[in-house]
């Protein structure tokens, strides 16, 4: 009993995490928003979130927004790589991992099909 609450309890902060993630994406304009499930595939991480920027200071600043967003609400991001060039910030959450690129490398990369999950651009994003 003691172990499913606590599995609940970690369920619904990644969810709140994801949430912030995407409120801090979509505040900045983020293009083309993606949210694939990798549970299953990687121990690395449960979720990934891809989403593409219109020049490299645009990369820069979700990436940025994503991490002060999340900083505020008490998560702690693991890690961001990338940030010099921003051509591709990585933004590690641990169970959410974000990935802001730029189009060209982002279709030069194509997570989505590496990952293979089929997964549906957001709404309105």
């Amino acid at each position: 009993m003691k172990h499913e609450a606590t599995e609940t309890v970690a369920n619904a902060q990644e969810d709140r995490l994801l949430e912030l993630v995407i409120e801090a994406l979509e505040d900045l304009k983020a293009v083309d928003i993606r949210i694939l499930d990798v549970r299953g595939l990687t121990s690395i991480t449960d979720r990934m979130v891809i989403a593409s920027g219109t020049s490299t200071r645009h990369v820069k600043s979700l990436a940025d927004n994503v991490t002060r967003r999340t900083r505020e609400a008490g998560f702690r991001a693991l890690g961001v790589e990338g940030e010099q060039a921003a051509e591709w910030v990585l933004v590690d959450l641990g169970d959410v991992v974000v990935h802001v690129m730029m189009p060209g490398v982002r279709e030069f990369y194509a997570l989505e099909k590496l990952w293979s999950v089929g997964s549906e651009p957001r709404t309105g994003s």
